[in-house]
């Protein structure tokens, strides 16, 4: 016996592109929502574009956490409404296809992305939001790659100051420079050059040469007499690298723990009570937002189906709108259990049996109750408030509408 038959098939194709689109639409809007605020905040920390899409990258595990759950239910919803308005789900249930039955390959699916995202939020995340707090660490530390700001006086080694017109190549090649560098005996030296690149020191790691082109440079100091003026047509300028401080350890923060490492410290005496709260928050959060996946299929067919000789979308704008809310439920209520105010199972798992409970009444009265409609009054009612707003705009159109010329040459005669 085949474990897909044609229909499982079928409804496998009809699940799978929405699905695949709906979580790369997810995704990119959340990337570029993020991105925006990271090329200002690189630019504003002097560091090279190619820092931007690395944070990206690291944030990717994070936004597919909330994109997979949504991608996984409007990709049933858009199927079985295919479906439904179609009329095929009729035909399918006619000949003794049970909804239950039907909901074969989206279970498929449901436990294929939910051991992904369990993957995601218990290894890779923490891993990911670890290595774009070092990125972030690293801009604003000095690195001095990153650290050169374009129209600003950057200080260096304490007795440097530098500063340049504009940069390319990463930061590495540098037009219009100004440097002020005072020495050890209190000489001051000021150079001034067209352009600059940055090449390393084989001989010192510590050490790299900034190579001055067409420039100038003016020496003064107590002991001089007059100042003195050198043009060069090129001349290296080594800078002592700044002391960078070593990035931390990762566990700084519950975000950046293990599944299993979040277990050891939760129930840890060892640890203070706020780490355990917040541990404790984390875990459950995490888990709370992969069990509810296995949800999304029952959710997504009693929305999914509109009423008979309706083809109301109602039921798609509610789908979002519940998820994303029971998300930001969820962040709430782990924000709130972290500061010990309230049990972490109560704030986390509560939400989930009430949620959970309204997804099993609307799945049954969808598959059992003849004629059932799960929203059938808000149903009514949008499509109530719907022709509503139709008549209002038919009516402005025939007040904004000319009159015929017969009626106008009738009016003009009178």
């Amino acid at each position: 016996m085949k474990l897909l038959t044609a229909t499982d098939r079928y409804i496998a194709r009809l699940v799978f592109v929405p699905m695949v689109a709906v979580f790369v639409l997810a995704a990119s809007l959340l990337i570029l929502d993020k991105m925006l605020k990271l090329f200002d905040f690189v630019a504003t920390e002097g560091g090279p574009v190619s820092v931007v899409f690395k944070m990206l990258a690291n944030l990717l595990p994070e936004y597919a956490s909330l994109a997979i759950p949504l991608g996984l239910m409007l990709g049933i919803l858009f199927a079985f409404r295919k479906l439904a308005v179609s009329s095929e789900l009729d035909v399918m249930r006619a000949v003794g296809l049970s909804y239950t039955r039907l909901l074969r390959v989206p279970y498929l699916f449901a436990l294929a992305l939910g051991a992904l995202n369990l993957l995601i939020v218990s290894y890779i995340q923490p891993l990911s939001r670890y290595y774009y707090e070092e990125l972030q660490f690293e801009l604003r530390s000095g690195a001095l790659g990153a650290s050169i700001k374009v129209g600003e006086f950057n200080s260096l080694q304490d007795r440097t100051a530098l500063r340049v017109d504009s940069s390319r190549d990463e930061g590495r090649d540098l037009r219009g420079i100004f440097a002020r560098i005072q020495t050890g005996n209190g000489d001051v030296m000021v150079i001034s050059a067209r352009e600059g690149r940055f090449f390393a020191n084989r001989e010192s790691p510590d050490t790299i040469i900034l190579r001055l082109t067409d420039g100038q440079i003016v020496q003064d100091g107590p002991k001089i007499a007059s100042p003195r003026v050198l043009t060069f047509a090129s001349h290296d300028l080594p800078i002592d690298l700044p002391k960078i401080e070593q990035f931390r350890q990762r566990g700084d923060a519950d975000q950046e723990y293990f599944l299993p490492e979040l277990l050891k410290i939760g129930w840890n005496s060892n640890y203070s009570e706020d780490i355990r709260n917040q541990s404790k928050a984390s875990l459950n959060y995490r888990l709370v937002e992969v069990v509810m996946m296995f949800l999304l299929p029952l959710l997504a067919v009693a929305l999914a189906v509109p009423p008979k000789r309706s083809t109301s979308a109602l039921g798609v704008f509610l789908s979002i709108v519940m998820v994303v809310a029971y998300h930001k439920v969820n962040q709430y209520g782990q924000d709130v259990a972290s500061l010990g105010r309230i049990d972490p199972v109560l704030a986390l798992w509560g939400p989930f049996v009430l949620f959970a409970a309204l997804i099993v009444w609307m799945y049954w009265r969808i598959a059992y109750v003849p004629g059932g409609q799960p929203i059938g009054a808000l149903e009514t009612a949008f499509a109530k408030l719907a022709r509503i707003v139709r008549k209002l705009f038919q009516r402005k159109r025939l007040r904004d509408e000319p009159a015929p010329a017969d009626d106008q040459d009738a009016v003009h005669a009178a």
